[in-house]
């Protein structure tokens, strides 16, 4: 029988900590060891809980055979804590994932610069805008981005390194399957996911908790973009402090409560920062060949606008084509605005998303760009008058 599906097994047993299988590998060396452990020994060996024995001195594999049948056919990549490619800056953390799922390519993190971006959910325009542009920065200054993909900051993150032409390396906290975001593909397609997660896991909150210490342990830096004085990405921070990566914060206003946690960090030792330059610079010595302060961007060129003499090189299915990368709600944005111009609080009523959605959707169409901001809060689509 192949070993690897001893070390899926062991991946599958969500009831036993990552660290009492990091504890089980240590002592016993692989998968297949203990799956053949004599009765009693893991209690005895008072590395696992009584709940957690339990669960081991059952020995099924018949999750095992399905796991591996899915990874084939989701196209995933199964790496053990064995492998030459698994990430030696991983490994040496406290509780490493005994198996990582892994969908497109992963590179080889420990001679890349990579950095993890996070935030709140719930972004300011300010933090969004900040969290899409120090990503493009970080990438184009020869960075990874290291991204959750969760709403808000994180997400943002992750599009500003793709639409920089860059790398972005997202971890999950759920198996492959539970995540069909848009953003989740172009990632895979350009870059990687990682789940410590089998598919047909069972979705549990504290998954997401736990990923903090992998996306940190993927990373030789964490920028934290806003985070309120309650927030998981302060907690993200302190877990990469304690594996000795080095921690930044976006600085925001003083009285805005999404700089509350950034505050605090940098009154703790985090290094402020404003571009991607200021988190690269302290990384150029130990990725000589790597990191370097990147030119400015070029200005992104407005999309042709359609007149009498291209119409003809920019047909109806062109268009049509394009629209069809949009989601149902950038779908009813595009529809809400008037032809000439329309008002920030008009699309928001028209819409009926909120205020937060929108300002975060208009950030996303003007960086695809769909739309163009003018004065007066107002918003135009980037098409010609007829």
């Amino acid at each position: 029988m192949s070993a690897i599906k001893y070390w899926v097994w062991l991946s599958s047993l969500t009831g036993i900590s990552a660290l009492s299988k990091a504890k089980l590998l240590h002592r016993y060396g692989d998968a297949e060891t203990i799956f053949f452990l004599p009765h009693g020994e893991a209690a005895e060996s008072g590395l696992l809980a009584r709940t957690e024995t339990e669960e081991l001195e059952k020995r099924d594999l018949t999750a095992a055979d399905r796991i591996l049948g899915a990874c084939e056919s989701q196209g995933l990549q199964i790496l053990t804590i064995q492998d030459a490619a698994y990430p030696n800056r991983l490994k040496y953390i406290s509780a490493p994932p005994a198996v990582l799922y892994v969908k497109g390519r992963l590179p080889h993190i420990d001679e890349e610069a990579a950095i993890a971006v996070v935030g709140t959910r719930r972004a300011s325009p300010y933090g969004i805008k900040m969290a899409r542009d120090l990503s493009g920065e970080i990438v184009r200054s020869g960075g990874i981005v290291i991204s959750g993909l969760t709403a808000g900051i994180d997400a943002m993150a992750a599009r500003g390194a793709l639409l920089a032409g860059g790398t972005c390396i997202g971890v999950l906290g759920t198996s492959h399957e539970a995540e069909k975001s848009e953003l989740a593909a172009d990632v895979a397609a350009y870059g990687a996911l990682v789940s410590e997660y089998p598919p047909m896991s069972p979705a549990c909150r504290h998954f997401f908790r736990e990923r903090n210490r992998v996306s940190a342990g993927l990373s030789v830096g964490v920028v934290v973009v806003e985070a309120p004085e309650r927030s998981g990405a302060r907690l993200f921070a302190n877990e990469a402090n304690e594996q000795g990566r080095m921690i930044f914060a976006v600085p925001g206003n003083a009285d805005a409560p999404n700089s509350v946690g950034t505050l605090a960090m940098m009154q703790d030792g985090a290094k402020p920062v404003a571009r991607g330059w200021d988190v690269m610079c302290e990384f150029e010595a130990l990725y000589p060949q790597k990191v370097h302060r990147s030119a400015e961007p070029p200005a992104r060129p407005e999309p042709a606008a359609v007149t009498a003499e291209n119409a003809g090189t920019r047909s109806k299915p062109d268009l049509r084509e394009q629209l069809s990368s949009l989601s149902e709600d950038q779908l009813k944005i595009i529809a809400a605005i008037d032809k000439s111009a329309g008002h920030i609080d008009d699309i928001i009523e028209a819409t009926g998303l909120g205020t937060a959605k929108v300002l975060s959707l208009l950030t996303v169409l003007e960086i695809k760009g769909f739309v163009r901001r003018e004065a007066g809060r107002r918003i135009v689509l980037n098409t010609a008058k007829k």
